[in-house]
C-alpha cells in the first residue's frame, strides 16, 4: 500500500514523522512500543497497528542503520565540542572528553531508535 492509496495518511512531513517515530507508510501507527519502565530497552512493533505495514525485515536489514547511528553520535559529539569551545573555552581537555562521552551515552537509546526509523524511511519495503 502506498501513501497515495491510504486516505488516513498523516499530513506531517518526513522530519516530523521520523521524530514522532511513526510508520513510514501511513504516518499514523507507532514504530516502537511505549516504554513501561524508564530503564527498559526499546521494542520495535512487528507491524503497524493502523496499516499493517511490516517493520521488521530479514536478518541483517538494520545493519545499515548502524552507520546512521554512528553519524548521529559524531554529530552530537561535534556540536557538544563546539558549544564547549565557544561558550566555555577554559574547560580542561579531560572534562571536554568526559562531557562529550556523557552526551553520546545519554542520547544512545534515542539514536538507536531514530537510526532504525530513518533507515526504514530511506529504504521502504
Amino acid at each position: 500500500m502506498s501513501n497515495i492509496d491510504n486516505p488516513k495518511q498523516s499530513k506531517d512531513n518526513l522530519l516530523q514523522l521520523i521524530l514522532k517515530e511513526k510508520c513510514p507508510n501511513c504516518g499514523i501507527g507507532d514504530v516502537y512500543q511505549k516504554k513501561k519502565d524508564l530503564l527498559e530497552l526499546p521494542v520495535m512493533n512487528d507491524r503497524c497497528d493502523d496499516c499493517n505495514y511490516y517493520f521488521d525485515r530479514e536478518p541483517g536489514y538494520f545493519l545499515g542503520a548502524m552507520y546512521i547511528s554512528y553519524g548521529l553520535a559524531v554529530l552530537q559529539g561535534i556540536i557538544t565540542f563546539l558549544m564547549l569551545y565557544f561558550f566555555f573555552p577554559n574547560t580542561p581537555t579531560i572534562w571536554v572528553v568526559l562531557i562529550i562521552l556523557a552526551v553520546i551515552f545519554l542520547f544512545s537509546i534515542k539514536n538507536y531508535k531514530l537510526s532504525r526509523i530513518i533507515y526504514i524511511h530511506i529504504f521502504p519495503y
